[in-house]
């Protein structure tokens, strides 16, 4: 692990991939429950983890350095369920980016159980992996002005579904109605870090 401090009471943590980001953003979240460490927020990203809100960042800089990064935490036994009708406009490149028949596509991504490794974008996004290397999707080259909300897209090792109307250049391969951001639910969000999530397909309308 590397840190890196952020002002005066922040800490950036390093690791070498996203599982160890996951696993040590899970025992930092097990440590705050237990009262053992003290942080307003601890917020995980792709290969990293920002702590705010301590007393004494450069104290749990060297105890965090001088350790190994913890083993990945159990699976969650929830897994969320997003019903979605694989018609997006972009299904057709996809396939051929993958070589396989539109079809094939859904069959594939619905058939995979995903983990949500971090939240960013907009309120409510979650970055989920779990699809094979191979299946690894570029952006697309121009992104659109308005990707609607409850569009599922591809980018790189990552699906995501859109939250919200706004601009994106992820390849899009369906759409849910499911509602990811809610501001009277709690939480808000749906989709949380260490969520596991399936993809049901239903007929499209």
């Amino acid at each position: 692990m590397r840190t890196l401090p952020v002002g005066d009471r922040a800490l950036l943590v390093e690791v070498a991939s996203a599982e160890e980001a996951q696993a040590l953003h899970a025992d930092l979240l097990r440590r705050r429950a237990e009262g053992s460490l003290r942080a307003e927020e601890i917020v995980p990203a792709a290969r990293t983890v920002l702590l705010d809100g301590l007393a004494d960042p450069a104290a749990l800089a060297r105890e965090l350095t001088a350790s190994e990064v913890p083993a990945a935490p159990a699976r969650a036994r929830t897994v969320v369920s997003l019903p979605v009708r694989y018609d997006g406009p972009d299904l057709g490149e996809v396939a051929a980016h993958w070589g396989v028949p539109e079809d094939e596509v859904a069959r594939i991504h619905a058939g995979t159980e995903f983990t949500v490794a971090f939240c960013g974008f907009a309120p409510g996004f979650g970055y989920l992996t779990g699809l094979p290397a191979r299946y690894g999707t570029p952006r697309r080259g121009t992104p659109r002005t308005a990707v609607p909300a409850g569009a599922v897209a591809l980018a790189g090792p990552y699906t995501g579904v859109y939250p919200r109307s706004s601009p994106g250049g992820w390849q899009l391969i369906g759409r849910t109605d499911t509602l990811l951001w809610d501001h009277a639910r709690v939480p808000a969000a749906l989709l949380t870090p260490g969520a596991r999530v399936r993809f049901v397909p239903v007929a499209t309308a």
